[in-house]
Formats: structure tokens, sequence, C-alpha cells
């Protein structure tokens, strides 16, 4: 298996797990907040949705317009070969806040958006059948918050998001277990 099949292999277990836990999730128990600021399970999955959308769009029309001479290709960065888990704890406060193209900003059902994480595995294994091993350490459009990456970085980040939010809905799947057994 090449090394762009292994990350974005990578990617696709930590959505399934991600989804798996989900399945016997009821539409009323996505609803359901701690606390008003916090998000439920159906604005975690919509926020996965559209953080993973723009990350592949922006992937693939980086390396395109790499490709075509459109853009440079850099090969050094600050974060030049290191794993994205060791970026996120150089960059990321303990709380972030969301860049508004990845806020969750439209509600609906929660298996609209489960369905919609799960249609995007296909758009990256496209993108992943499309760059090249020898591409992955061009740097990519930069993150919103951790700045500049390479496109092996990029990929990492997605197995890296999803699992982060997986964590964050299984506690959030034991308190809605909870509040309902207390009931």
């Amino acid at each position: 298996m090449s090394k762009i099949e292994n990350l974005v292999n990578s990617a696709s277990i930590e959505r399934r797990l991600y989804l798996d836990q989900l399945i016997n999730i009821s539409e009323a128990q996505a609803q359901w907040k701690p606390k008003p600021e916090d998000w439920n399970l159906i604005e975690i999955t919509e926020h996965l949705f559209w953080a993973e959308q723009g990350g592949i769009f922006g992937m693939w029309k980086t390396i395109n317009a790499i490709r075509e001479g459109n853009m440079e290709r850099i090969l050094d960065s600050k974060h030049k070969e290191m794993p994205i888990q060791q970026i996120i704890e150089l960059t990321w406060q303990p709380k972030e806040i969301v860049p508004p193209s990845a806020a969750p900003r439209m509600g609906g059902t929660l298996s609209f958006w489960v369905a919609s994480l799960n249609s995007l595995q296909d758009v990256l294994n496209a993108f992943g059948g499309d760059l090249q091993d020898n591409e992955l350490r061009f740097q990519s459009h930069p993150h919103p918050i951790s700045g500049a990456l390479d496109f092996q970085q990029r990929i990492e980040f997605l197995a890296f998001h999803i699992s982060r939010h997986r964590e964050q809905c299984a506690k959030l799947i034991k308190e809605i277990n909870s509040t309902l057994r207390n009931k």
C-alpha cells in the first residue's frame, strides 16, 4: 500500500468509527446539548463535513495550481516533516474558535449530516488517487489555525480531526444516555 493509500485509509477508518457511534442515536438525542453554548451531535457532524470538504477542495485546488505552474512549489515550512499531532500541540489553544467556513450553520437532521460526511470518503479517495507520492511534501493551502502544512500533514489532519470529534461525541453520548436514564 502506498503512503497516500495509508493516509486515506487512516481517515476512512476514523470516519467509520465516528459514524458507527451514531447509528443508534435518535434525532431527538442528536439535538440534545448539555449547555446552550455546547454543540450537539448534529452540529459536530455538520462541522466535520464543512471542515473536510473545505480541506479536500483546498488541497485539490492547490495541487492543480502547482502542476499548472500557477502556484509555487514550496518544500519548506516551519512544520516541515512534523507529525500532525505535534503541529496541533504547537499551534492550537485548548479550546479553539472554529473558522467560519467550518462552523455548523445549517442545522437539519443527523441522518443528513451522517450521509453527507460519509459521502466525502469517495471524494477523498478520488483526491488520493490523483495525488502523487512525490507531491506529499509540497506545501498545501494553509490551515486556518496551524498555518503552513504539506499535503501529507493535511491528510493526516483529516484523520486527527475526525478522531478528536469522535472522542467528543463519545462523551456527549454518555451524557445523553445518563440524562435519559435519570428521567
